[in-house]
């Protein structure tokens, strides 16, 4: 929690900001601001108060914890590991978790595209079977699954990542504040944007995408007042292709970038690897990445170049966060949403591209978890 001192070093910037930052539709200020980063009047708000020295937390304290009892099973999502998105950053807790943790059995498997309900189950069904404990489903995809296989198992310990429906004892949701990351990559969007024109790619139009949508178009709407933003879906809510289909990324954001887009943000998992071949394609865009690092990620090593950042969702944080809690027996020390305050969710530092406006980021992130800036989790357009 933050304490008066923020709040006292803060107000004098949130009276003038708080206003922006709030209203989706933007602000009437015409000051432009004198931070670093931004070549053009695009930048309309005044810079945020500078951020305090404080410290984040979360349950991995660095105590020495075994969890080599632990027999893990792993449900990706559709792409699985090495989608550069989602399902890595899963398997990179897990893989922290076998490092740090002594954890020397893991079961993996993937969902495929199309496959059905009972596909699902049945892949957390064989795992229980099998003695894996605990399971952990990757994706909001797996509700009914866990729904109905969880309570077959009640000695074995289900997590579910983007889901917080289901009210089992042995299931804990693993959920995010992904709007709060999101609401920094818009600034960061508008501090590199040429044009004053960027874009958002989402891969499925669900409440889960609109939560980053939200964020970035509140983020970018904060900062300036005369921003214009493309925002499109791959696939409408029901059809997860979305969130695997490169080629369908590229067209859609090579449309974007010829409407004026010269930074464009995805949300869209593997099809984010179109997203960003459109952007280097085109020569005259820039590109952020979502849920990993995805300037280090090798399957788009290619376009690293044009990668500024990426909205981290730290997949991985609360993965290990829960598989140490589970080794030492107690799942109540995990947080009730991996947000801004405990490093759930974030922004990417690596290529040094946002090194001259990491003030500014800074400066909003702790208006956000101070609560002077409310992010709201649904779109306004």
């Amino acid at each position: 929690m933050r304490g008066t001192a923020l709040a006292a070093a803060t107000m004098a910037g949130v009276l003038t900001l708080a206003g922006c930052a709030k209203d989706t539709g933007g602000s009437s200020s015409t000051n432009t601001a004198a931070g670093s980063g931004s070549d053009s009047s695009c930048v309309t708000a005044p810079k945020p108060p500078a951020a305090p020295a404080a410290a984040t937390s979360s349950s991995s304290t660095g105590e020495k914890v075994d969890g080599s009892k632990l027999k893990v099973g792993l449900a990706f999502d559709i792409g699985g590991r090495g989608d550069a998105s989602f399902n890595d950053a899963a398997a990179a807790g897990v893989d922290k978790a076998k490092s740090e943790l002594g954890i020397t059995t893991v079961s993996e498997s993937t969902a495929s595209p199309s496959e059905s309900e009972s596909a699902k189950q049945q892949r957390l069904e064989q795992m229980a079977s099998q003695g894996l404990n605990p399971i952990i489903a990757v994706g909001f995809a797996y509700a009914p699954a866990v729904t109905a296989v969880a309570p077959k198992h009640p000695d074995t310990k289900f997590a579910i990542v983007d889901d917080d429906t289901i009210k089992l004892p042995n299931v804990t949701p693993l959920v995010f504040a992904e709007e709060q990351g999101s609401f920094l990559a818009g600034v960061a969007a508008v501090y590199k944007s040429k044009n004053c024109h960027i874009g958002f790619i989402g891969g499925v139009n669900t409440p889960l995408i609109q939560k980053f949508e939200a964020g970035y178009l509140q983020g970018a709407k904060a900062v300036s007042n005369k921003v214009k933003i493309e925002d499109e879906y791959l696939t409408p809510a029901g059809d997860f292709s979305g969130f695997q289909d490169p080629a369908k990324g590229n067209v859609k954001a090579a449309a974007e970038i010829n409407n004026g887009a010269d930074v464009i943000y995805h949300a869209a998992g593997a099809s984010g690897k179109g997203v960003f071949d459109a952007a280097k394609t085109s020569g005259k865009a820039l590109a952020i990445g979502v849920d990993s690092d995805q300037y280090n990620q090798a399957t788009v090593a290619a376009d690293k170049d044009i990668i500024i950042t990426s909205m981290l969702k730290r997949v991985d944080v609360a993965v290990f966060d829960f598989l140490q809690a589970d080794a030492k027996g107690d799942l109540s020390v995990l947080p009730k949403r991996f947000d801004l305050k405990v490093d759930g969710v974030g922004y990417a530092t690596s290529g040094g591209k946002v090194d001259d406006i990491k003030d500014v980021l800074d400066g909003y992130k702790a208006q956000i978890i101070s609560g002077a800036i409310q992010v709201s989790d649904k779109p306004a357009k």
